[in-house]
């Protein structure tokens, strides 16, 4: 998934003041906490580790962030979604950390970049770390939306360097590599202007995401995929030694695994890439899968999508817990609201089933450790929201659910060893 294709709003100082004043009451920014000392999240096995303590993660996706800390006007709405998210007991947000060569670019063109932008993320960061929230950084997009390897291959073709026109030479071509690892380099060692951190020595980053949803269709082998992840994944941890890295797989098993049957579809196994294969690399700290059973069957009903969902979320779980030994995270996971059958409670029935199953998972020390839902908005941002988002709290029943998760994962963990909102939340 991902902003697909959305426009960036401008917003005017007055209905920033006016929304977050008028229709949030006890989120005024003059309330908000002084900051909040982090330390890094490590892994240990299966589980992460924070503090010495096992971590479980209720979290959620804004993946517009940068994008509309880019006016000082809007920023307030990026405050209130971070402050917000801290009030239910969320812990992760994941969100992009790039938009290459489109309207108000971070990367204008290979190696160029905009200041004024950079400065957007700068604060994202900051704000994060002021409310106790981690954030998932994504590094860049296998689709189209915010620039994603369709524009780092058309910049190789535009300066004639490029061997193909093919998307998917952003995998194999060496020119288009050293593109990104440029990209890579200077936004892992970015010194923040706000709080004057490296981003690769800041504990706000809970990890980094190597690339949104990669398929490399051309190769349905997964050879190309598979040396891609390697090398990148390697040359992130030459750089950055502090933080945890994931790929951002969809989860989808290769024509060769054992697994290939409880794919959504034949389709699934052609696409280049696999759960496991993918996962089994040094370099790769934890896994992830997304769930979107509105996109993979069109013809069943929403309680045969609850089935399979159910099924799809163990089966992960297992092969984290029998064959990589590695954290499993659900990082994007909804349910369209443009199901011809769609009705409202529906949704919190598709995220209880994901969410019980994790907390099982976790009662009992399995890999499964957290779920990032897709996605969840402030009111007035309507330009970012699509047919999964939502705002939580005009949801009762989503909003009751979503603390009932922080909760639970939290007692599992210790309340004695929780601060700030989660305490104060769960007791």
């Amino acid at each position: 998934m991902g902003g697909n294709g959305v426009l960036y709003p401008i917003l005017g100082f007055a209905s920033c003041v006016a929304f977050i004043y008028m229709s949030f009451g006890d989120l005024k920014l003059s309330s908000l906490p002084k900051g909040l000392s982090l330390s890094f999240v490590e892994r240990n096995g299966s589980h992460f580790i924070l503090d010495g303590k096992p971590l479980y993660v209720n979290g959620w996706n804004s993946y517009w962030l940068m994008a509309h800390s880019m006016d000082e006007n809007s920023r307030g709405r990026v405050s209130v979604m971070l402050q917000a998210g801290a009030k239910m007991g969320l812990t992760v947000c994941r969100t992009w950390a790039f938009n290459d060569g489109g309207y108000e670019a971070l990367q204008i063109s290979p190696g160029q970049f905009d200041e004024r932008v950079f400065q957007a993320l700068d604060y994202v960061i900051a704000e994060a770390s002021r409310h106790g929230i981690r954030l998932l950084l994504s590094l860049v997009n296998n689709l189209q939306a915010y620039g994603g390897k369709t524009q780092y291959v058309k910049w190789a073709w535009q300066e004639g360097i490029g061997l193909s026109s093919s998307n998917d030479s952003f995998f194999f071509d060496p020119s288009i590599r050293k593109y990104f690892k440029n990209y890579v380099l200077t936004v892992l060692t970015r010194k923040n202007t706000i709080t004057g951190i490296e981003y690769r020595n800041d504990p706000t980053i809970f990890a980094w995401e190597l690339i949104n949803e990669p398929r490399c269709m051309s190769d349905p082998s997964g050879d190309t995929l598979q040396e891609w992840i390697e090398e990148m994944t390697g040359f992130i941890k030459s750089i950055d030694k502090n933080h945890l890295l994931t790929i951002g797989l969809e989860g989808l098993y290769g024509p060769k695994s054992p697994k290939s049957a409880v794919n959504p579809g034949e389709w699934a196994s052609t696409l280049g890439s696999d759960f496991v294969r993918n996962s089994n690399i040094t370099n790769v700290d934890f896994t992830s899968v997304h769930i979107y059973p509105d996109h993979w069957f069109h013809d069943l009903g929403f309680e045969e999508k609850q089935r399979y969902v159910s099924k799809w979320v163990r089966s992960h779980i297992e092969d984290c817990d029998e064959e990589l030994k590695k954290p499993v995270m659900f990082t994007e996971y909804g349910l369209s609201n443009q199901n011809k059958d769609f009705q409202a409670s529906q949704r919190e029935q598709f995220y209880r089933t994901i969410l019980d199953i994790i907390y099982k998972s976790a009662k009992k020390k399995g890999s499964g450790v957290g779920a990032l839902v897709w996605q969840f908005l402030v009111e007035g941002i309507e330009e970012y929201n699509d047919d999964f988002g939502l705002v939580p709290w005009e949801t009762p029943s989503i909003h009751k659910l979503t603390i009932q998760q922080s909760c639970r994962l939290a007692r599992i963990q210790g309340l004695n060893q929780q601060t700030g909102n989660l305490k104060q939340l769960c007791s």
